[in-house]
């Protein structure tokens, strides 16, 4: 059940009647403390995970695209936390690393004064040994449930999400858009995500009108297995080599678990021509015509002569809108197996490569609707309105004739 989670990441206490403001939309405004901040709520944390490696990348300078410096993600968790703390979150949980974004988040929790507002507590969760990898994510993702948070922040992109996904369980991820990669994680200001969060960590929203269930991909070859929560694509390129996919012309079968026409990467190839929701049940494959069509456009493959392909100019990348021939276009259903044609090449998996494969290793995708758990901020905010959690006592909304606005006093 979306939301549900298990012993290790259990969900905070529900407060005391009448310490939430969870009323119907018809209902009296809520009993909020004069000063604006919520009660405190006993329990209730959440975790936070900068990865300091993200975008960062070479293929973002290349492109011109925008880098996120350490020095924002610190800025990017202060805000999380003032929030947090705004809000009645008890406990923060804030991720070390040896790149600064730790240490900037402990200096200005040093440097606070009284006026400055309420701070939760905040933890610092440190690693014994750090191996400045993606298993560097998934230790931290473990060692916050066992903490208690309630939700995990991520800043990073598809590949720190992709980590974070395989040890989280189910406490629900917000991930936010901070890596080379973002198809998967979404553009928030910090504080507005740090008030979705502690909504949801206090309580005053419930884990089934505030999460949703995300899709992933399965890829077997070879005996082994990888996991995507936006795309699959396999290329005619024989090595991972540096990992990035430069070309799009080697580019021969997509697998969308959900496409975007409005996203960056791979996925915009799916999206521009079969747009398929994040919440949707299935999701979208496509076969791609490489440089070569007319015949035999996926090398290796026996899949015949075919009809002249469609183009779709596609933003692959940051600055990058290229033309990319598409053979065919197919529903992709969970929990059904799809095996490749192709004889050889290489997986890439949220847009990077990850596994060579050959004749004695086919590639077989799944789509499966058992993906990571993710708050959804939009439907906390609304709920939020709805119910006038943020609203003191002594608002007085108005709604006369003679007026075309509604005062808030």
């Amino acid at each position: 059940m979306p939301g549900q989670r298990d012993t290790d990441g259990a969900p905070p206490p529900v407060p005391r009647a009448g310490t939430l403001s969870a009323v119907p939309s018809d209902g009296p405004l809520p009993s909020a403390p004069l000063d604006g901040l919520l009660p405190v709520v006993p329990g209730s944390a959440i975790g936070i995970i900068a990865n300091p490696m993200s975008g960062r990348d070479i293929r973002r300078l290349v492109a011109r695209a925008s880098v996120f410096p350490n020095a924002e993600k610190t800025n990017m968790a202060l805000r999380l936390i003032a929030a947090a703390g705004a809000l009645g979150v008890e406990r923060v949980c804030m991720s070390t690393d040896a790149m600064g974004v730790a240490a900037g988040v402990f200096r200005a929790a040093g440097k606070r004064r009284p006026r400055d507002g309420r701070w939760p507590e905040l933890e610092f969760c440190e690693l014994e040994r750090a191996t400045a990898d993606a298993e560097d994510t998934r230790r931290l993702v473990r060692r916050m449930r066992e903490r208690g948070v309630g939700v995990l922040v991520l800043l990073g992109g598809d590949g720190t999400v992709r980590a974070a996904s395989t040890d989280c369980a189910d406490v629900p991820l917000l991930p936010l858009s901070t890596g080379t990669n973002n198809a998967f994680p979404e553009m928030w200001e910090a504080t507005v995500a740090g008030a979705a969060a502690a909504l949801l960590a206090t309580g005053r929203v419930t884990p089934d009108e505030a999460t949703y269930r995300a899709k992933a991909l399965r890829v077997r070859t070879g005996g082994r297995t990888e996991v995507a929560l936006v795309d699959v694509c396999l290329s005619t390129v024989a090595h991972v080599g540096a990992r990035a996919l430069w070309d799009v012309g080697t580019l021969r079968e997509l697998y969308c678990a959900f496409a975007e026409p409005h996203a960056i990467g791979l996925s915009s190839i799916a999206g521009l021509i079969a747009p398929t929701g994040r919440t949707e049940p299935n999701g979208v494959r496509v076969r791609l015509a490489g440089t070569e069509t007319g015949t035999n456009a996926g090398a290796g493959t026996d899949a015949g002569p075919t009809a002249p392909p469609r183009r779709v100019l596609a933003p692959v990348a940051p600055g990058v809108l290229a033309p990319v021939g598409v053979l065919e276009v197919a529903s992709l259903r969970a929990g059904e197996p799809v095996t490749s044609a192709m004889a050889r090449g290489t997986v890439a998996v949220d847009g990077e490569r990850e596994l060579e494969f050959g004749p004695r290793g086919p590639v077989e995708v799944t789509l499966t609707p058992h993906g990571p758990v993710v708050l959804d901020v939009r439907a906390v905010l609304a709920r939020a309105a709805e119910r006038g959690l943020l609203i003191s006592p002594r608002a007085d909304i108005r709604d006369s004739k003679d007026q075309t606005y509604q005062e808030v006093r």
